[in-house]
């Protein structure tokens, strides 16, 4: 470090260079990655370095001069030797903080936010929200036109997607644009024209284009860059664009505890890994999100253990590959030999699994480089069930990919039939750029085709659903109850069962299995009450509350009655 010092303090004496100066940062990273070994007790160690990537600003030139003829002589005042000097004790001894810390006073600016795409997003600007919150801006509006900053978090999976942005981006700069009179008439009540913030997957996918789209947005700020949101925010107030859309193979905010959009919802979805490596040939996701990393486990448990404190029944464990999922941290901790190891309490029952299958041709799945065939699928299907009979499915589907037949479309159509699976996400195929469909293929199969062919696989997914919504009537399921049925908000109440399906029941006093008295009380948001199903819709399902209880009560009783029907 002296030496280091001592150079660039020669440096600095002579004259006329202009110099950039950029703290080091450097260290090593442990990558440890375990799996439930074999008999063969086979451990293996992945050691990696790494090291950060650090946000470089231009600086303008400067002339450092040597000379004293032009310059006033201070010789009892500080040199700039000093100040280098000083500079190195500090960064020797003092770690330096990532995170702007927000200032003491009133918010500096109110916040509006929009999000399209998937639950992914959607604890993406919950991140974003905890960073903005940190560097001050600790309002959120429900309207834009109340907002000094404007976030709007985009996707990229599909054009329609995109579409809806550009929509709203107009606004968005009409509100700028015209804020003074929007102010005059009341429309706009932001004490300065708004700031329009594009993140996410098409602003990495799109920078250029909307960064030139006629001064419509200030800032473009990609997946792995929310950090340097706040100093983005800065340059503009110094009249540049702001503009990161670097992807990182490190970056999985897991020190970041998001500030939760829904405040008094009791579920929540918690990330446990970014990126994905399979590069699917229709797939933007690998040039938008980047390569795979998974967030260490002890900053899940401790992110899901706060949510637990807030009242939070339900966790969807999100990814874009979460079966990729591979804690790479420094958290060492080794399985013991013959340790047996079983589900937490309340978790002895896996009840949903989503196998994604996009086609159910396996010359499609080949042209998708999706890595398995018809016939494989059906065949884990068939092998999950068997070991949950019960189990939820659901799965994508993509219709009229490139070179698709009328054959391969009613392939797909069987499959639906032959798994009947309790929910799916339908589209019609959209070329995405840079994706080797893209590169290699003939997006060839007309938008009325795909649309006709959406149509019929989605009739054919009710149809299949409905026989499985069906099947559940006469059977007792547990519901988690999530507030009142629209249709009836003063008599009825509506949750979801195990399996995901939606449940209303009449909301009456019930005895709670798990209290010491046996006075009853009405269920309340996050109670699960045990329902006997009298009727489906094929749609939804109708029932009769039974009791107030809890995961581990429900399935003991139900173990136990299992085991009495099998010795009898």
């Amino acid at each position: 470090m002296a030496t280091s010092i001592s150079s660039l303090s020669s440096i600095l004496n002579q004259p006329r260079h202009a110099v950039l100066l950029q703290k080091p940062c450097r260290f090593a990273l442990r990558l440890l990655s375990w799996k439930p070994a074999e008999a063969s007790g086979i451990r293996c160690y992945h050691r990696q370095r790494t090291s950060t990537r650090l946000q470089r600003r231009s600086l303008g030139s400067r002339s450092f001069s040597s000379s004293s003829s032009s310059l006033p002589s201070h010789s009892d005042g500080p040199s700039l030797r000093h100040f280098v000097a000083q500079a190195a004790v500090v960064t020797a001894s003092e770690p330096q903080a990532q995170n702007v810390v927000a200032p003491e006073g009133p918010p500096i600016g109110r916040i509006y936010h929009e999000t399209y795409g998937c639950q992914m997003n959607i604890n993406d600007m919950e991140i974003v929200l905890s960073i903005m919150k940190e560097a001050g801006y600790s309002e959120v509006v429900d309207v834009p036109e109340n907002a000094e900053v404007i976030f709007i978090n985009t996707c990229a999976i599909r054009d329609n997607a995109e579409q809806k942005v550009w929509q709203r981006l107009n606004y968005f700069w009409f509100l700028k644009r015209h804020w003074k009179s929007n102010v005059k008439i009341g429309r706009s009540q932001s004490t300065r024209p708004p700031k329009v913030v594009v993140l996410g997957c098409m602003a990495e996918r799109l920078k250029d284009k909307i960064l030139d789209a006629d001064k419509m947005v200030d800032v473009v700020c990609g997946p792995d860059a929310y950090r340097d949101l706040p100093r983005l925010l800065q340059d503009v107030d110094y009249g540049q664009k702001g503009i990161n859309t670097l992807l990182s193979l490190e970056e999985t905010y897991a020190d970041i505890s998001p500030v939760r959009i829904s405040k008094n919802s009791i579920s929540a979805f918690v990330s446990v890994m970014r990126g994905c490596n399979n590069m699917c040939s229709f797939c933007i996701v690998p040039f938008t999100r980047g390569r795979e990393r998974s967030r260490p486990v002890e900053s899940i448990v401790r992110e899901v253990g706060e949510l637990w404190q807030e009242g939070v029944k339900e966790v969807t464990l999100l990814g874009q590959n979460v079966n990729s999922y591979n804690d790479a941290s420094e958290y060492e901790k080794e399985a013991e030999a013959g340790t047996s190891w079983n589900y937490s309490e309340g978790f002895s029952s896996l009840c949903k699994v989503k196998k994604v299958a996009q086609s159910g041709s396996s010359r499609v799945i080949e042209r998708m480089r999706r890595g398995y065939t018809r016939e494989a699928y059906l065949d884990l299907v068939q092998k999950i069930r068997r070991i949950i009979p019960d189990v939820g499915i659901s799965s994508d589907f993509i219709c009229g990919f490139c070179g698709e037949t009328e054959e391969d479309h009613e392939e797909t159509i069987s499959l639906v039939k032959a798994v009947g699976y309790d929910m799916a996400y339908m589209f019609a195929y959209s070329m995405r750029e840079k994706t080797h469909a893209n590169r290699n293929y003939d997006d060839d199969v007309p938008e009325k085709v795909k649309q006709r062919r959406l149509t019929e696989l989605i009739e054919a997914f009710r149809e299949s659903t409905g026989q499985c919504y069906d099947s559940q009537v006469g059977t007792t399921q547990l519901v988690l109850v999530e507030g009142p049925n629209k249709r009836a908000p003063d008599t009825e109440l509506i949750g979801k069962s195990d399996r995901g399906h939606r449940v209303s029941f009449v909301n009456v006093p019930l005895p709670d299995r798990d209290a010491d008295s046996n006075e009853e009380r009405n269920p309340k948001v996050g109670d699960y009450v045990e329902v006997r199903i009298q009727k489906s819709s094929r749609a939804s399902l109708y029932g009769e509350a039974i009791a107030i209880s809890k995961l581990s009560t429900f399935y003991n009783i139900v173990n136990e009655e299992t085991l009495a029907c099998a010795s009898s």
